[in-house]
């Protein structure tokens, strides 16, 4: 019933990324509170904190697709070398942004893009990396630890951030978050190097199209895809915790609101072992949506009131927890090495469009009503969109992950089939030439 470690134990790569990861997550998170935390002091409006999102989401979608294409075709460990010393970067431009006498709010738009297109970059690789590292047998066991790495920076940091921006100001949450980034540049340099396929698709339109059509040709995938969107978009409140904040009088305390989500997803963590016992994946991403749409109604109708509007965040995310760790699951064990790099640029592109684009939705509505009303309308759509998505994607519900698992492995020994065929017809076309 409790986490299991066995990735960690069998396997050095997926350790030095966990660990390099895990600290460099600890400051982008604080910086992720932050950003926005300094947006509503220089502007005190919730519609320019949910364009933040927008400007994140511009270019991480178009960059996704590259970076899936990328990391289908070269070594995913120079993606990961090259993106983390770019994020390095934009950090250091927000940090010298801060330390103007008069912050430029254009600056903060610029440098969160920068960093949401690396991100769309890095991500594909980083993904597809995992199960060339890591048996296919224990990426349910992978997920959870990825959960873990997560929250515990989701938890910490946040609270740090809060604390540290409301009291000492920006400049030094940038600063921490920019020393972190050495613990992420060692273990990608440590890491062997993991070749792509000898039959690898070139990285072009073709091929990032190629990727998109089998996506969509197999509904298991994309439910996962849909029903996240879904859930973010309408249920993800987080442009308005500043706001909530700052009307209960506890603007130190901002980071509570962020903290929540990740303690009651902490506390699905350490209790996700059973989920290896159970293969309906997709039902399980359909019910755990659900739940994130029921806790978020009742976050809103609580917002007054700071305990119990924490309680149900966490509720939130114990629910959200499981929905990422059943995704993650399909993912891994049902898409083909072949298309691995490019579905894990969409799977990015879905896991990042709902919570993007929900800033915005959720900014615009309480822009034309309040914070309560968008955040109790957005737990309701939430709710009735995963139904409706449930209808309309049967084979997702239905989706057995030991058929998937058998799927995946037939289709790359095929892949293997075709490419040692191709070089076969090479070596005798050479041979011809030759004689």
């Amino acid at each position: 019933m409790f986490l299991d470690l066995t990735p960690l134990k069998i396997s050095k790569d997926y350790r030095l990324l966990f660990i390099g990861q895990l600290i460099s997550f600890f400051g982008t998170m604080m910086t992720f509170i932050v950003v926005p935390v300094q947006m509503y002091q220089l502007t005190e409006s919730n519609l320019y904190v949910g364009l933040i999102g927008v400007a994140e989401f511009v270019p991480m979608f178009f960059l996704a697709f590259i970076g899936g294409a990328l990391a289908d075709a070269v070594d995913r460990r120079r993606i990961l070398r090259l993106t983390e010393i770019g994020q390095l970067i934009t950090t250091l431009i927000l940090l010298a942004n801060a330390l103007l006498p008069t912050p430029q709010i254009w600056v903060l738009f610029i440098a969160v893009g920068i960093h949401a297109g690396l991100a769309g970059l890095q991500r594909p690789s980083f993904e597809a990396l995992i199960p060339k590292i890591v048996p296919l047998e224990h990426m349910s066991a992978v997920a959870a630890l990825n959960s873990l790495r997560a929250e515990f920076g989701f938890i910490v940091s946040p609270i740090v951030g809060g604390f540290i921006v409301a009291v000492y100001g920006a400049s030094l949450a940038y600063f921490i978050d920019s020393l972190t980034f050495i613990a992420s540049l060692i273990a990608v340099w440590m890491i062997r190097a993991v070749p792509s396929p000898a039959n690898a698709d070139r990285p072009n339109f073709t091929s990032i199209k190629n990727g998109f059509r089998y996506a969509i040709g197999r509904q298991e995938i994309l439910g996962t895809y849909l029903i996240d969107i879904n859930a973010m978009f309408f249920g993800m409140p987080k442009a308005l915790f500043p706001a909530l904040a700052f009307s209960l009088g506890m603007a130190a305390y901002v980071g509570w609101f962020y903290s929540a989500i990740a303690v009651g997803a902490l506390i699905a963590t350490f209790t996700s072992g059973w989920t290896k016992y159970v293969y309906r994946h997709g039902l399980m991403v359909a019910i755990a949506a659900g739940g994130w749409g029921v806790a978020i109604i009742f976050f809103g109708l609580s917002s007054s009131n700071l305990y119990l509007a924490l309680f149900f965040l966490g509720v939130a995310g114990f629910f959200d927890m499981y929905s990422g760790v059943f995704r993650q699951t399909i993912w891994n064990q049902s898409v083909p090495e072949k298309f691995r790099g490019r579905l894990a640029g969409l799977e990015m592109i879905s896991f990042l469009t709902g919570p993007m684009l929900g800033d915005a939705e959720s900014g615009v509505v309480a822009y034309f009503t309040d914070v309560k009303t968008s955040i109790i309308s957005g737990g309701v759509l939430a709710v009735v969109g995963t139904i409706v998505l449930a209808l309309l994607l049967p084979k997702f519900i239905r989706y057995d992950g030991r058929e998937g698992l058998k799927q995946k492995r037939r289709e790359d020994a095929e892949a293997e089939h075709a490419a040692g065929a191709s070089d076969s017809i090479e070596v005798n076309e050479r041979d011809i030439i030759n004689h």
